[in-house]
Parts: structure tokens; sequence; C-alpha cells
């Protein structure tokens, strides 16, 4: 979590107090904030999809939890698209396969996905643990081999994939972690 303050025509991004436990910090804002907003974060109206962009702007599109069930989605107009997690079921490597075809046909420049808690063989002390027993709740997972999703991440190619990682697209420096 973080918000901007001016600084000579800059935003400095600084780092909001509960960034380190997001348990505290969903604790905390939920019982001091309507609708889970933290401070100095204010909402805007949604635009349509296909809105022009003003010259001069960099326009992010942010979804996420689309569980591989991408087809048929119309996505926004935007230059970066961030994909911040569940883009799975189970993180199977089939679905994986099919999240990265779909991205490899979107327009957008550039592509940054971060894992989410659905994203399970994404989770090497997870899958470890889990391929050790027979785990009734994920029995699709639990018959894969260790080599099945070894290196899942691999079968991203189509973006930029962001694990307690950063990049800088266009100025902007963006951090990831599947927490």
């Amino acid at each position: 979590m973080a918000h901007g303050m001016p600084a000579q025509g800059k935003v400095t991004i600084t780092v909001d107090e509960y960034s380190s436990n997001p348990t505290q910090a969903f604790t905390h804002y939920n019982i001091n904030q309507s609708r889970f907003q933290p401070p100095h974060v204010h909402m805007v109206d949604p635009i349509p999809y296909d809105t022009p962009k003003p010259s001069g702007h960099t326009r992010f599109v942010c979804v996420s939890d689309t569980h591989s069930r991408t087809d048929g989605i119309q996505m926004p107009y935007g230059d970066v698209l961030l994909h911040t997690g569940d883009f799975t079921e189970l993180g199977l490597p089939s679905e994986v396969k099919k999240f990265n075809d779909w991205l490899g046909g979107l327009p957008y420049e550039y592509k940054v996905v971060i894992a989410g808690n659905h994203e399970l063989t994404f989770d090497k002390d997870f899958m470890s643990d889990l391929v050790k027993q027979d785990y009734y709740r994920f029995p699709s997972v639990s018959k894969l081999k260790p080599e099945d999703f070894d290196n899942v991440q691999s079968l991203l190619s189509n973006c930029v994939y962001l694990q307690d990682s950063d990049v800088t697209i266009k100025g902007f420096q963006i951090y990831g972690t599947p927490w």
C-alpha cells in the first residue's frame, strides 16, 4: 500500500505503515475506514473501456481473479496490463499455458503478471508439502509430479512475471509479490 505526495512536480511514493503486515492492515482499515479505503486513496468513477487516452498519459488496466475464464472478456484499452493474481483455478500447467496464450493475443504494449493464492504450483514450499500427502481438496494438483511444476513460471512467456521483484515500465516502477 502506498500513497503519493507531491514533491517538485514529481510524486514520491511512501510506504503505508501496515504494508509489512496485511492482516493488521485489513483489520485497521476495516475498523477505521469505510469501504476498506486507506487514507490518501481516492476512488474514481470508471470510464468506458474504449475512451480515448489523453496524449502524454499512460493508461494502466488492472485486473485479477479471472480464474481461467478469460474467453469472451472485453478488455479496456490501455498501454500496460497488470494482472494481479488468481489467473488460474489451481495453477495447473495447462491453465497457465491457456492464460499465457490469452495474454499473447492482447494488444497491450506491456503485460505484468503477479501470482495469487490460486496459483498453487507457483509456491514451491506448498507444493512440496502437498505431494507428500494425498490432499483431498486438490486432487488434480496432488497428482502432479515435481517436474510438472518445477518452473511453471517459465510458461508465462507473453508477459513480465513478478515474484518478489520489480520492473520499470514507461518510467513507473512496479513491484510484485504473491503475498
